[in-house]
């Protein structure tokens, strides 16, 4: 049975609630009853409770208040409140601070019973889900195999900041010291004429490929596997011994041959560099997969060793086809620690280079120079005679370092003009929205329509107003409004509920409530004594 707590001032309200609502039926134990806010709140802090019905105005605490203190204590509870017509902007605010429906008086017995039968479905919903996530977590938690291979998986997707990655799985996996390093082996099969096979014939192929890699591996705890795709099985060996590496070997040609011969399939097979840290992980799969794409222009089946790779090649690759479009994404969206990150990563790549051969880190550099002069449309465009000094900066510098810096000083000077730009018409923009909205103050527009007036998406207005001023619309209309009733106020020929109507809110019970809550005190209170001179 699931707990409720009815509040309300009216005590008829509450017997009548308590009477005609058949709560057994609906799963409910008989309800617990408060007349205040305040009884409410004691009883709330001494018992659990799954739903709350609450008055909205009653004097003292009001529902609002009340609402916001039972989402503090039970964060799951189900708040109804219940309101008069004229009050619907106490209902606004209640919803804001997490009330789930509310229901106009005067009360209907089957609109009450259709909000708590909805209620309990989304509490029984929750408690289901609850325990199907511990359930799942058992069942993760006691499969090592299992875990080992999404950890894999995550580790060369490079889905998430390594840090991030190791924090998410802490729990689950207790990752082994790297005193020896690791590799990555990429196992793929190579195109064949099973591509044109038909689809049951494909399938067998790809579980035959799938049991004879576990097969060849299941003896051996040091490699973590994870199935990639159809075609592609991808190892992590950890701390191998040299004992284990030439075991590995063996097991390279088991595959191969088992493949060959049983099912006429050729295997290219992909050992890489050894790695010393988890974060080298998304490189080295990448490089190893490169080696075999050029391995297979000559020949399927072979094995590829990633200390046989060329940098340079690799290098020339990783600009055109990753760090350009990677550096451009970044750059358009705006977030200059993103580009900056990245900017490292493009430095590390460069430094790398320049270790075989600085003429062929000079020609990187200026080469990655040239892509972004050809795909940075600035606002305001540099002069062709910077650009000229910066090759010719270029030419002078002698290491990779330098070479590296000239680029990053490029692409933030890019930045900082881009956003300087963005900036300035952001900030026209939200002062264009305020005073809009300052002029119009009486009038109620939602988010959504002065959106569309300014042809902007709602969503994307509420974020750049908020960045803007430091609050929401929403804030700041409710501020501009208290601002304004403050000095109508000192007018004592305008009353309360004329200034309440003057600055757009529809009833002087709301606009009290209101301007207590961001003054201190009421509107009454605050022309009789509360203002100083300099408010004037």
């Amino acid at each position: 049975m699931l707990n409720v707590l009815i509040v309300d001032d009216e005590i008829s309200h509450v017997q009548g609630l308590v009477r005609f609502i058949e709560w057994e039926e609906l799963g409910y134990a008989a309800p617990s009853t408060a007349e205040s806010g305040e009884e409410a709140v004691e009883l709330l802090q001494g018992s659990e409770f799954d739903v709350l019905i609450s008055d909205v105005s009653m004097p003292g605490m009001t529902g609002i208040e009340l609402a916001a203190e039972a989402k503090r204590l039970h964060p799951h509870i189900q708040i109804l409140m219940i309101s008069g017509y004229n009050e619907f902007e106490f209902v606004q605010d209640a919803i804001h601070v997490g009330a789930q429906a509310y229901v106009l008086k005067p009360l209907k017995t089957e609109e009450v019973t259709s909000r708590l039968q909805s209620f309990r479905s989304a509490i029984e919903m929750r408690k289901e889900v609850v325990e199907q996530t511990r359930e799942l977590e058992k069942k993760v938690s006691g499969s090592v195999k299992l875990v080992k291979e999404r950890f894999v998986d995550d580790l060369i997707a490079e889905s998430l900041p390594v840090d991030e990655l190791l924090a998410s799985w802490d729990g689950l996996l207790t990752l082994p010291e790297l005193d020896h390093g690791y590799q990555i082996i990429v196992l793929s099969l190579d195109r064949n004429p099973s591509s044109g096979q038909e689809a049951k014939q494909r399938m067998l192929l790809g579980s035959s490929f799938k049991k004879t890699v576990e097969i060849a591996f299941a003896q051996d705890d040091s490699i973590w596997l994870a199935q990639t795709s159809f075609d592609e099985f991808v190892a992590l060996h950890v701390n191998p011994s040299p004992a284990a590496r030439a075991k590995g070997e063996k097991q390279y040609q088991f595959i191969q041959s088992i493949m060959s011969e049983q099912y006429g399939a050729s295997v290219t097979i992909g050992c890489s560099r050894e790695g010393s840290e988890w974060e080298d992980a998304p490189l080295l799969y990448r490089e190893i997969r490169f080696s075999m794409t050029k391995a297979r222009l000559i020949a399927d089946g072979q094995i590829v060793r990633g200390s046989e790779l060329e940098q340079g090649d690799f290098a020339a690759y990783r600009m055109h086809d990753e760090f350009i479009p990677g550096l451009l994404k970044r750059l358009d969206s705006g977030d200059a620690q993103q580009v900056s990150a990245y900017m490292n990563t493009i430095k590390d790549a460069l430094l790398s280079t320049g270790n075989a051969s600085f003429s062929y880190a000079q020609a990187f550099a200026m080469s990655f120079l040239g892509e972004l002069i050809r795909h940075l449309k600035w606002k305001n465009e540099p002069e062709s005679e910077v650009n000229i000094l910066l090759w010719r900066q270029m030419l002078d510098c002698g290491s990779a370092l330098q070479l590296a810096e000239l680029l990053a000083g490029y692409v933030q000077r890019y930045m900082d003009t881009e956003q300087k730009a963005q900036l300035n018409q952001q900030h026209n923009l939200i002062r264009r929205v305020s005073l809009f909205i300052e002029e119009r103050l009486h009038e109620h527009w939602t988010v959504k329509q002065l959106a569309e007036h300014f042809n902007l998406n709602a969503s994307y207005l509420s974020v750049l107003f908020k960045r803007e001023m430091g609050r929401t619309i929403s804030e700041f209309v409710q501020d501009t409004r208290i601002e304004r009733a403050r000095k109508l106020l000192q007018d004592p020929n305008i009353k309360v509920y004329e200034v309440a109507e003057q600055v757009g809110i529809q009833t002087t019970a709301y606009f009290t409530y209101l301007f207590k809550k961001l003054v201190g005190v009421t509107p009454q209170e605050y022309r009789d004594y509360g203002y100083s001179p300099e408010d004037k």
